[in-house]
């Protein structure tokens, strides 16, 4: 396995662990300022371009479709992250706001979403730390 997946499959395996836990130990807070964040066009804006500038990094670093799962997921993340930050640019403010806490139920499945990422985060963490590379 290359070491840039496995690097990233270490850097965002432990992101994961650490928000999933932020998530689950901080609940309500967690659910109250996402909502305001999702109700600022400004803020929505500013973590758009953040999230941009990760999700391409991601994706020019490690667009890579073979070679075992663990490389897929980590190419999935970059992915997901890109087209998320391009839902935050170019959505109606409104649309977001809808997609994010009313159609993907944010504040009912916030507990699923904090387990989704601890899930992935340990998934990620133990392969990159796991796995050798050539």
């Amino acid at each position: 396995m290359s070491p840039r997946t496995l690097f990233l499959s270490k850097l965002i395996g432990l992101y994961c662990i650490l928000i999933g836990l932020s998530m689950m130990t901080r609940g309500q807070a967690t659910v109250e300022t996402v909502t305001a964040l999702l109700q600022n066009s400004a803020m929505t804006l500013i973590l758009g371009v953040i999230t941009l500038a990760a999700g391409l990094a991601m994706v020019l670093a490690h667009n890579i479709w073979s070679g075992g799962a663990l490389v897929v997921v980590v190419t999935l993340v970059g992915w997901m992250a890109l087209i998320k930050s391009l839902f935050f640019l170019f959505l109606p403010h409104e649309m977001e706001a809808g997609l994010f806490l009313g159609q993907l139920h944010y504040r009912q499945l916030f507990y699923v979403y904090a387990a989704i990422s601890l899930v992935l985060g340990v998934y990620l963490t133990y392969g990159g730390f796991k796995s050798r590379s050539h």
